[in-house]
């Protein structure tokens, strides 16, 4: 496929195969400002949610009246305050009634601490990672972009559970096709170098890769972005790779570069990114107030996917 094929479509396909699938049931937790709780209620007219709101009642129906939404039968939860609309959003997870958490207009730490609680989160033997699934115009397919969101300066094992966190997440997205995924490890430069770590965690990970460590994909790396993306570019410097010029996931050295290459890809190049958090015991999605309705009803379309595929692992 032509690398010079615009983004559009590539959420819509996504959209088109949750539509022979059932709507997921999800706790928002804490939808109390106009954004948060439209974004629930449009991806419940979409087909792609069942949306247990979970926070002050009074304040929901006020913000719904406000801004004129329309909440229908959907059923609330009551709860005091932000942090209390967390723990029971997850509450709602460990009691079997919903299979998907969705932020609302509560702070992101509020919400994970409740994921993260040793006394009644959703913590698995897998570190928590966040990914950025941006539809960019100018590639060719779907990009994911891990960790740009939670993981600060994450260690190499915490970069073998962000790998096989956004590994699992793809095969999710494609069940349908046999090829493997492919991974690109980013650094500065394509070669191994003793002062940059994070070509010698890229080695590293591609050998664990090699001895089953890390399954399900193809890795390559240490590869400078302009590598990892440009077939071209990677063969003007002699690098022979099966990744380059097309990886459907790109593994930030750390947060801060890969922040910095999402909010560049979404700014400077139009891109729309959703956003999903992984490693818990079910996908959580993250949504901000400044994401557009394609953006957020995107975030849930990859959620329900999600939560498909892991109803058939179980």
């Amino acid at each position: 496929m032509s690398q010079q094929q615009t983004g559009t479509g590539k959420y819509e396909r996504l959209l088109e195969r949750c539509k022979a699938i059932e709507a997921i049931p999800t706790a928002v937790a804490h939808p109390c400002e106009e954004s948060a709780l439209k974004g629930a209620v449009e991806a419940a007219q979409a087909g792609l949610i069942e949306p247990i709101l979970v926070g002050p009642a009074a304040k929901i129906e006020e913000t719904a009246r406000s801004a004129n939404i329309d909440l229908g039968k959907l059923e609330i939860v009551d709860a005091s305050h932000s942090i209390d609309s967390a723990k029971k959003a997850v509450d709602l997870v460990k009691q079997g009634r919903a299979e998907v958490l969705m932020k609302g207009s509560l702070h992101s730490d509020e919400l994970l601490g409740a994921i993260v609680s040793r006394e009644g989160g959703l913590r698995t033997g897998r570190r928590i990672s966040h990914v950025f699934v941006m539809d960019v115009p100018t590639y060719h397919k779907v990009l994911i972009i891990t960790d740009a969101a939670i993981n600060i300066a994450p260690t190499l094992e915490d970069k073998v559970d962000i790998c096989q966190n956004a590994i699992d997440l793809v095969n999710s997205l494609r069940h349908d096709k046999p090829e493997k995924p492919k991974l690109a490890i980013l650094a500065a430069v394509e070669t191994v170098n003793s002062k940059m770590p994070a070509t010698i965690d890229a080695a590293a990970l591609c050998k664990m890769a090699e001895r089953g460590q890390i399954k399900g994909a193809l890795l390559d790396g240490p590869l400078a972005f302009d590598n990892a993306i440009s077939k071209q570019a990677a063969e003007t410097k002699g690098i022979k790779s099966a990744v380059a010029g097309d990886p459907d996931i790109l593994l930030a050295p750390d947060l801060e570069a890969g922040n910095i290459l999402a909010k560049q890809l979404t700014f400077l190049a139009n891109a729309d990114s959703a956003g999903l958090v992984l490693g818990a015991k079910v996908p959580v999605i993250l949504t901000s107030r400044a994401d557009s309705v394609r953006s957020r009803i995107a975030s849930c379309a990859v959620a329900t996917l999600v939560a498909h595929a892991r109803r058939t692992k179980l």
